[in-house]
């Protein structure tokens, strides 16, 4: 397991591989300086084209709440943390209406430095309210994907797409938000609304942060609608592990871009010159 550390220069770095301004391969870091680096790279950048990952925060159990919904303090400060660098470095973020509806999240980048992505919420039948927090005025777009023709307020913007059973087909979801702008995306919750895109195939990565408590019960994970029967036909992908102190992330990479994006971007021979 690799031991990150996110030192001041390595996030300038990481923020400057995000704006297509330097690489994460080059210069001279120490071991847990280049293991952030291997852990935030590959999201940052972006001449393989967009990603789309998703993250969720768990507990060793595999619970994201108690039994009553309280999901506030499942990650530990340091997985916090790393979920911001992950808005950080995309142009959208992602989320179910259960989401938004339940945990009042303001999707925002508030515990690094760094831009705040757009705030995108799923929302089939219309059931935000309009003072929702996510919706709140800001210094980003705001988006609601619905499927009804429910107005919204002045800046909020609309993406209408068909409803089949009451569900929004994801790859057509995606291919949406590409359409207006928006490249990189980060699917950040709920647990359905990952497993939805993972099981449609449309995931680059997927990020699994375990902090080191036990739930006992409440509502798990990811929790998929079409579950297998079978041990030899889970998904099974190249995973690399991360430890940021309170809770350890697992980087799960779930196809050929996102093995591309770990390799290095220049080739070196010889001594590598740090550069700042």
């Amino acid at each position: 397991m690799h031991g990150v550390d996110v030192t001041p220069r390595v996030w300038d770095r990481i923020l400057s591989v995000r704006s297509g301004q330097a690489c994460a391969c080059c210069g001279r870091f120490t071991e847990a300086e280049r293991a952030a680096l291997d852990l935030y790279g590959p999201v940052a950048r972006r001449d393989l084209g967009p990603v789309t990952v998703a993250q969720i925060g768990q507990s060793l159990d595999g619970r994201v709440a108690t039994a009553s919904g309280d999901a506030r303090d499942v990650s530990g400060p340091d997985g916090l943390a790393h979920l911001h660098r992950l808005r950080a470095l995309v142009d959208g973020v992602v989320i179910g209406v259960r989401t938004a509806l339940h945990d009042h999240p303001r999707l925002t980048v508030r515990l690094c430095s760094g831009p705040n992505p757009a705030r995108i919420v799923i929302d089939p039948r219309g059931r935000l309210p309009d003072e929702a927090t996510v919706l709140a005025a800001g210094d980003t777009r705001r988006i609601v994907v619905q499927g009804v023709g429910r107005p919204r307020p002045s800046g909020v913007e609309i993406l209408h797409l068909p409803m089949h059973e009451g569900r929004m087909d994801p790859a057509r979801i995606l291919e949406g938000l590409r359409d207006i702008g928006l490249g990189s995306l980060l699917i950040e919750g709920g647990g359905l609304t990952i497993a939805g895109f993972l099981e449609a195939r449309l995931l680059d990565r997927l990020q699994v942060s375990v902090a080191p408590l036990i739930i006992g019960a409440g509502p798990q994970g990811l929790t998929s609608r079409a579950p297998i029967q079978h041990l030899s036909d889970a998904l099974r992908p190249e995973t690399r592990f991360f430890g940021l102190g309170s809770d350890i992330v697992f980087d799960c990479a779930l196809g050929p871009m996102a093995s591309r994006a770990m390799l290095p971007l220049h080739q070196h021979e010889g001594p590598v010159t740090a550069v700042s």
